[in-house]
């Protein structure tokens, strides 16, 4: 890991320079150059790593003169994963910068240490490397069917599958378990992994789950939900988008039910 900014002289750069879950993007891609073209100072810029063989640079967009358009960081997701998981990268460190500006322990100010790309008291010099949120998102199967449900904030028709925070002193598999039965009064059985992504939404760990319905009826939970239904193969509703893990999850149990039909 370079400091500051020492690969921005050498060579030409994807700049990731975001502001929240935000990031600027040039007609939908990171921009490509040398620092020189952009203006941008060595001084703080951040090398986060290479994507084919050309470092990738963080850079909050307050440390510049110049007001660049922003994107969401959702524009990203149909990136290839490794420059989405770096983009993501960036917008996580901008997070941890704009939020832990004062140490806990002791109420000192913070400043980025680039070295551990950590923030690091100036008092204390107590390291607080970036939160991350641990969460669970999971598919629930039901024969030929799959569980989806619909949030308030949804305002397009998108369904998706249920997720939620992992509470203190709880396994992965019940976070599964009682978030499922919380927001549908579904229990499962067969709670099995399937894979992460980081999802930067401010700081979160998204940690995916296939599971089987045992039993229940859905009963929605309508403060957190504005609806929940099972969907066959043919009649599915809008869903979450391409780049998701939630995507990834929806399909998987999708392709797992035509297979079974295929079977028969």
């Amino acid at each position: 890991m370079l400091e500051n900014g020492d690969m921005a002289h050498e060579s030409a750069a994807y700049w990731c320079v975001v502001s929240g879950s935000d990031i600027w993007l040039e007609d939908g891609k990171l921009p490509y150059g040398f620092a020189s073209e952009f203006g941008f100072s060595d001084r703080d810029v951040v090398c986060i790593g290479d994507y084919q063989g050309a470092p990738v640079m963080w850079l909050n967009d307050m440390e510049i003169e110049a007001r660049l358009p922003m994107s969401s960081l959702r524009e990203c997701l149909a990136y290839p994963q490794d420059l989405f998981l770096l983009a993501s990268k960036a917008v996580q460190y901008g997070h941890m910068t704009q939020t832990m500006r004062f140490c806990p322990q002791c109420g000192g100010r913070n400043h980025l240490n680039h070295n551990q790309l950590a923030m690091q008291c100036t008092e204390c010099r107590t390291l607080h490397y970036p939160r991350i949120f641990p969460c669970i998102i999971v598919a629930v199967r039901k024969e030929q069917q799959i569980l989806l449900a619909q949030h308030p904030r949804h305002r397009n028709g998108m369904y998706t599958v249920i997720a939620g925070f992992l509470e203190v002193g709880e396994t992965l598999e019940q976070c599964v378990a009682r978030e499922v039965k919380e927001e549908t009064g579904i229990e499962v059985s067969n709670i099995r992994y399937f894979g992460s992504q980081p999802w930067a939404f401010p700081s979160s760990m998204m940690m995916a789950f296939l599971a089987d319905y045992q039993s229940g009826n859905i009963k929605p939970d309508y403060s957190e939900l504005s609806d929940a239904q099972w969907f066959s193969p043919d009649e599915m509703p809008p869903v979450a988008p391409i780049g998701t893990i939630a995507r990834q999850l929806i399909d998987q149990t999708l392709a797992d039910i035509n297979e079974h039909l295929t079977e028969k």
